[in-house]
């Protein structure tokens, strides 16, 4: 155990406020250090580290989540001994922050291009410095035990350092290259963005088909994206289509722009679709990208990187692409070659995540990573076992995506970021540098203008941030990382790249020492109540902050564990986080209740054999709560194991043991024994302390045992109220640095569970008796017991008295009422004495009632299964149903009748 004789309890508040003590608790386990991990121990290495948040970020909901997720493993780990370290830091997220920098320009009159790169890049650190890592502040109120320590920033001079290291070493291996390809671009941001970065949405669009070409020769496509037909280098049919096999390999007059354009046979087209022929713009679609190349397409640009309509010699040069979207049109219609429009066509259209526009395909000369080794080494790793994906079943996704995975382009035509390591020089020299080389200087040599894709430096992650490309002894200590926490939706995306780039920079390590970390467990996304997804426009976004300052971040953290199923989506809604709320308070009163009467943690429990059954009972289940803890965390199940949390504290200790046990505290015995039997237990060998005093003061210990159990098992999912309760309790430091439990070596005893538990159902049938009986719940009424020492129930007459206030019947006791309980074993019978305890006019008016409701639905439900009509129509589950209902109905009426027939007269 972790507690001694010699600590000292602390008064505990007179309520929870969780308003009142968070901040300082946080601040408190930070300046005690708890959270720095230290890379010369002896402990086993743990190892987590944060998916970075933007810098421009705020804590939202989907954050929480993740964050309570990792904050459970890793306080659990430094509870259980090992060096924990979860180390945080931040995303320069090179997008939004060049975009919300512009705009604040843009309000003051200023281009940031007319201002200048450098000055710009100014403006940008300062904006990073005054309001920059808010979330930061924000992790801190969520509990977070992150080592501060070891905070990092993508753009910081380490990271920066590894960028170039890596970018260096892929491109002297002839992993990094330079050519034209089609990526997704933003005209707003006039720059390259990645795949994550594009939102698909349904549009309200059109659909427009024109005719290419006049008479016998013609042939008619159809297109979305009208302006895009200035582009068109080809037209493409099947080449099975009997239909236009006379027309391939001729030339046939694109409209507008006075060129001739081949009509090709590609097996890419569906002859079944539209007219079966597809217009062929390589520069700007994807599809049509590969149709280019297949056929050695000339590929024209004719967008500029704002998105106006360029380089076509026509009079659309200069428009706006929507702009020229009804010009082309209206210039086709003119000409009579419009053959049908349908409007509105709604369809999927790609947006920026960041400026909200329509991307546009575009080919430009980018940057790229050659991924297929890559790519194989990341899908081996798991293959071979290296690393485990949790849940396993979400391993075919990362297969089908890494298998598959296309160069990714890395260039962005952004100012913030990681420049592009590359000098060019006046006669087409290209010279990659590294950190400790110095660039190439003179007349005509400059550096090229791009700079990185974010994820490029986040894919870096695991190892940058200990300090690679050093030999580190975080580094030496921490990787590989033990699990990466993230959710499903970014497997493809961030995990990728960081198993690609972590067992390429990491290759001279053992195999089994270069992968990025050992465990993917992933997560699904918070959705509402409904099971709907968040966001702005549905209205159902909530705010993890305004949820920790009504309820406590406590009562937010249980809530998420609670519907954390690994893998899967979990719903959330503010009843649930009062609920958990209500679960604290509950916590806190159950530890403040067990101080008050003199709980207390033991060096050494008692024997279990000198326990009562009520005791025994509690210690096996926490015993076998701590091993089903165990093995669920160790499986990432946290909902499962919150659950069994939430049960067993609510259900098993407060509910029962707590009330239990306030009949053992009761030292005098005073009134607590039954005429019928004897005061103690009387079977062989069950050593229950005959002193009352002594039952009492090991009830209490056994208090604070359960208790302290408890709150060590609670704290990595609700560190606040137990550090609070768990400090009051023992008197001890910190539960942030106690033990984790273990199970104790003691053997259970079954029997005593099987004691207990029919000690439960006969206080339940007495208190659900006594409700039927119409008796208040506090009333008490004499009652005879018989057959409780026959079935060994004798030690817990008095707590069945107690719990289902009943009392020891007098010489004037009149048997009223009875009923028999059938437990394991035989039947206990219950007479109570009723006399003068119920009104009787007051119960009959109450039967009454409910009897009036009851033969109304008997009437309901006979009259629909007596219509033949009904029958012959109805579902056999709603038949099935209504007769159910006609089943309770009858028995409701046949206990009503009785009750009514054994109630005396007014």
């Amino acid at each position: 155990m972790t507690q001694t004789h010699d600590a000292q309890q602390r008064e505990l508040p007179s309520t929870w406020n969780p308003a009142d003590v968070e901040a300082e608790l946080y601040e408190r386990w930070v300046a005690a250090e708890y959270f720095t991990a230290d890379p010369n121990s002896d402990k086993p290495p743990f190892s987590i580290v944060i998916p970075p948040p933007n810098v421009t970020g705020s804590l939202h909901i989907g954050h929480a989540f993740e964050h309570t997720l990792m904050d459970i493993l890793t306080r659990r780990r430094r509870m259980q001994g090992y060096e924990a370290l979860w180390l945080p830091g931040m995303d320069h997220a090179s997008i939004a922050v060049q975009a919300l920098v512009e705009r604040q320009l843009r309000e003051e009159g200023v281009d940031h291009r007319e201002l200048g790169r450098e000055a710009f890049l100014d403006r940008v650190w300062q904006w990073k410095e005054k309001h920059g890592g808010a979330i930061l502040d924000q992790m801190r109120r969520l509990g977070d035990s992150v080592d501060w320590s070891r905070e990092r920033f993508t753009m910081d001079a380490g990271l920066s350092r590894a960028v170039q290291t890596i970018f260096k070493k892929l491109y002297d291996d002839g992993l990094i290259y330079r050519a034209e390809r089609l990526v997704n671009w933003s005209p707003n941001m006039r720059s390259a963005i990645s795949d994550i970065e594009v939102e698909h949405k349904e549009v309200e669009g059109e659909l427009v088909s024109m005719r290419y070409g006049d008479g016998d020769d013609s042939i008619v496509v159809a297109t979305t994206r009208i302006e895009t037909m200035l582009g068109d280098t080809a037209v493409a049919v099947h080449p099975d289509d009997e239909r236009y096999r006379h027309l391939v390999g001729t030339e046939i007059e694109l409209p507008l722009t006075g060129r001739k354009i081949p009509i090709v046979a590609d097996e890419h087209v569906d002859p079944e679709f539209g007219t079966g022929a597809v217009k062929v713009t390589p520069a700007h679609d994807p599809n049509d990208f590969e149709i280019g190349k297949r056929h050695d397409l000339p590929m024209l640009t004719i967008m500029d990187e704002q998105g106006r309509i360029a380089h076509t010699g026509t009079q659309f040069d200069g428009m706006d692409r929507f702009e020229a979207r009804v010009a082309v049109r209206e210039a086709l219609r003119e000409q009579d070659r419009i053959v049908a429009e349908k409007r509105p066509y709604v369809h999927s259209v790609g947006h920026s995540s960041r400026s909200k526009e329509p991307i546009e395909p575009r080919l430009s000369l980018q940057w790229f990573v050659k991924v297929g080794p890559l790519a194989n080494a990341a899908g081996d790793a798991v293959r071979d076992g290296r690393v485990a994906i949790h849940p396993p079943e979400m391993a075919k996704r990362y297969f089908d995506w890494v298998d598959n995975l296309h160069d990714w382009a890395i260039s962005r035509q952004l100012w913030w970021g990681h420049r592009i390591p590359i000098w060019y020089g006046p006669n087409g020299e290209v010279v990659c540098v590294g950190p400790d080389e110095e660039p190439p200087t003179g007349e005509g040599w400059h550096q090229d203008e791009d700079v990185l894709d974010t994820w490029f430096s986040s894919g870096l992650w695991p190892f940058s941030t200990m300090g690679w490309p050093e030999d580190t002894a975080d580094l030496r200590k921490f990787y590989p990382t033990s699990v990466l926490v993230t959710g499903y939706d970014i497997l493809f995306f961030w995990v990728a790249r960081m198993m690609m780039l972590g067992l390429y920079a990491m290759s001279d390590r053992e195999p089994s020492g270069a992968i990025p970390f050992r465990v993917i467990a992933l997560h699904g996304m918070v959705r509402d109540a409904h099971g709907k997804k968040m966001s702005k426009s549905a209205g159902n976004t909530v705010d993890p902050l305004v949820w920790m300052d009504t309820y406590g971040t406590d009562a937010l953290r249980f809530t998420l564990a609670r519907g954390a199923n690994p893998g899967t989506d979990s719903p959330i809604s503010e009843e649930w986080v009062a609920a958990s709320r209500s679960f604290g308070t509950k916590l806190f009163n159950a530890t403040k209740f067990a101080m008050m009467n003199g709980a207390k943690v033991p060096e050494r429990l008692a024997d279990r054999g000198e326990l009562t059954d009520a005791d025994r009972w509690i210690l096996d289940g926490v015993d076998q709560l701590v091993s089903d803890v165990d093995e669920l965390l160790e499986d990432f199940q946290f909902a499962k194991a919150t659950e069994a949390l939430y049960h067993f504290t609510w259900d098993e200790f407060c509910d029962w043991y707590l009330e239990l046990s306030k009949v053992q505290l009761d030292a005098s015995g005073a009134g607590m024994g039954d005429s019928s039997s004897p005061a103690h237990d009387q079977r062989p060998g069950a050593g229950v302390p005959q002193d009352a005093a002594e039952r009492a003061e090991r009830t209490r210990e056994v208090l604070g045992y359960v208790l302290d159990v408890l709150l060590r098992l609670l704290h990595p999912t609700i560190p606040f109220i137990t550090e609070t309760l768990w400090t009051a309790l023992t008197g001890r430091e910190s539960v942030v640095i106690a033990d984790w439990p273990t199970v104790s070596e003691a053997a259970a005893d079954p029997a005593a569970a099987e004691r207990i538990t029919a000690a439960q159902k006969l206080i339940t049938e007495i208190r659900r008796f006594r409700s039927d009986q119409g008796l208040k719940p506090g009333q008490r009424v004499a009652a005879k017991l018989g057959g409780v020492a026959e079935l060994g129930l004798a030690e817990h007459v008095p707590a069945v008295r107690a719990l289902a206030r009943v009392t020891e019947p007098g010489d004037e006791f009149t048997s009223s009422a009875s009923i028999e309980v059938g437990l394991a074993g035989g039947n206990v019978s219950v007479e109570l004495d009723l006399s003068g305890a119920v009104d009787v006019a007051a119960e009959r008016k109450r039967l009454a009632k409910d009897l009036a409701v009851a033969e109304k639905e008997l009437a309901g439900t006979d009259k629909k299964l007596n219509n033949p009509a009904f029958l012959d129509k109805a579902p056999a589950d709603v038949v099935d149903k209504i007769k159910a209902r006609r089943e309770t109905a009858q028995a409701d009426i046949a206990r009503i009748n009785a009750r009514l027939a054994a109630l005396p007269e007014a």
